[in-house]
Formats: C-alpha cells, structure tokens, sequence
C-alpha cells in the first residue's frame, strides 16, 4: 500500500497548487498513472485521493466508467443478437459507444455540483479498453472540463505517451501525469 501512499502525496502536491484558470481542456486534465496490477488498491483507496483534494481547497465528484459499456448495452436494440454473433457489433461499436461514452463523462463535468474548483475524478476506465479509446473520449469533453478532470488510469507514462493496461500503442495527451514512481512530471 505505499505505493498508493506516495501516489496520493503526489497527487496532494500537485491539487494543492494554485490552480491557473486560463487552460484548455487537455491543460485540465491529470493523469494518475499506475500500475495495472494496483488497479483493485487504488479503487479501495480512492478516498485518499478525496480526502487530500477536500484538503486543498476544492470539491470532489466521483465518476466511474465501469458500468458504462454495460449501460450502452442494456439500451442497444438487438442486443440479444450481438450477444450471440459478437462480431456483428463492430459497427455499432465504433459509431454508437464513444458517443456514449462521451455524453457519460460529459454529464459528469457539467453536473450543477462542478465548478471551477472542482475536481471530476474519473476511475474504471481500463472497462473502456477493447471498446473504444480514451484519447477519443478526452477528445469529445475536453471543452466541458471545468475545474480539472483527473483520470486515475492504469498502464504506464513513458516519454509523453501513455498506455493503458500496457497494452495498447500510446497516446500522446497533453495531460499532467502523476506517477508513483516520479511523482508530478512537467
């Protein structure tokens, strides 16, 4: 659990700061990148993440993609007959879910409760892999972001790239990361 320890006093050090208010979306947006095997301890930490927000000064909605495809699922018509030919879906998956997806978080960052200060803390989005890409789903809100969005994402920061769950090739953002093993690279 240190780890997560040194990611949240990272974290803390970075949120603290006086936020510039003159940013662009992507500018908004903070990366707390860690290893995908610490993906079930960080969740269970997540209040730490709050916690040390709550402390600075700014105020804290929780948004979380897990159950999101699942959703898009549940309102799909023919569904019954994706589940049976999967591969059927494709086209559906690449015009219809990052809409989805989008309008999801979107709704998220434009709550009433979402000011300047505020941050939107969004976790579960390794459930968006193999179903759409999180450098497109930036893409679709990064004009809605109010405060800051902070991204909590499992994969690795290496030379301005991330990937998520090792896996995928990286996307270049313009987001603030946070590691556990350098703290807040700039």
């Amino acid at each position: 659990m240190a780890h997560i320890e040194e990611l949240v006093g990272s974290y803390k050090a970075h949120i603290s700061a006086p936020w510039q208010r003159n940013l662009a979306g992507p500018q908004k947006t903070i990366f707390v990148v860690y290893p995908k095997a610490d993906e079930r301890r960080l969740r269970a930490r997540l209040e730490l993440f709050e916690l040390a927000t709550k402390e600075s000064g700014h105020g804290w909605l929780q948004f979380d993609f897990t159950s999101v495809f699942a959703r898009w699922m549940a309102a799909t018509n023919y569904r019954e007959e994706y589940f049976r030919e999967p591969s059927d879906m494709a086209t559906k998956l690449e015009n219809d879910f990052l809409p989805f997806a989008a309008t999801q978080l979107r709704g998220a960052l434009t709550d009433g409760k979402v000011g300047e200060d505020t941050v939107v803390a969004a976790c579960g989005v390794a459930s968006l892999y193999g179903f759409t890409q999180v450098s497109e789903v930036l893409k679709e809100v990064e004009q809605a972001i109010r405060g800051r969005l902070v991204l909590f994402f499992p994969g690795e920061f290496d030379n301005n790239n991330y990937r998520l769950l090792d896996a995928r090739d990286g996307l270049n953002y313009r987001a603030v990361p946070i590691t556990i093993h350098s703290g807040v690279e700039l």
